[in-house]
């Protein structure tokens, strides 16, 4: 399914045959997605993703719908997505799988094709991972304000006792680290899909954790 000829994709950036799920929503490197599938081309293709191990590509839709319907508008998506691997997988009945993703590694669609059957899948590039920066001092209220959202919903998982509750933010945390904490900011917040991706697209973590920031200035969240 998925071509390369390096144990990774830092010594082998293309990957070819791609399958993508397109949705309505941006996934980040780092961030979870949980998924309930019953469409029969995706049935198939997560099943054969996690039975092999591989990750499949998530792109946020930018005209159609994530179900397909008789005479509905054609499905089209960004040109940058992330990898999505497959932490857990249940099928609480026939036909309906339940996921749960970790998004990876960024990349760029160098060309796609629908699939007979509905799939898309692609020839991808990978793109380069975030540096890893120190946060400026002038934005460290913002790494502050998700330190304390996360805390606050830690606790109140420990009180309810819900050990089985999926937090929206994953461990290992990193406050101190611009990307991460502009990408868990990206998430959580209530923005337009467009305006995440075109967040998720930017070459600067710097940059990026500054809008966001000034998001969270204007909604009060942080002075």
């Amino acid at each position: 399914m998925i071509a390369t000829q390096g144990s990774s994709m830092t010594t082998q950036p293309l990957l070819h045959d791609l399958p993508l799920f397109p949705l309505g929503t941006v996934l980040f490197p780092g961030g979870l997605l949980p998924l309930r599938i019953f469409e029969v081309r995706y049935l198939d293709m997560i099943g054969k993703c996690h039975k092999a191990g591989v990750p499949f590509g998530v792109v946020s839709l930018t005209q159609g719908s994530e179900v397909r319907k008789a005479g509905a508008t054609a499905e089209a998506f960004s040109a940058i997505g992330t990898l999505a691997t497959i932490q857990t997988l249940e099928s609480p009945q026939a036909g309906l799988l339940q996921i749960e993703c970790t998004g990876t590694q960024r990349f760029r669609v160098r060309a796609s094709a629908l699939q007979k059957h509905g799939l898309w899948t692609a020839e991808v590039e990978a793109i380069a991972d975030d540096v890893a920066l120190e946060i400026p001092d002038d934005l460290r209220p913002t790494s502050a304000a998700l330190w304390r959202l996360v805390d606050t919903l830690e606790e109140r998982k420990r009180r309810q006792g819900n050990e089985g509750v999926r937090l929206p933010v994953a461990a290992p945390y990193r406050f101190d680290d611009c990307g991460w904490v502009a990408n868990r900011w990206s998430e959580l917040l209530p923005m337009q899909p467009a305006l995440k991706q075109r967040l998720m697209e930017l070459d600067s973590p710097l940059m990026r954790l500054e809008l966001v920031s000034d998001f969270l200035a204007r909604a009060g969240i942080v002075e």
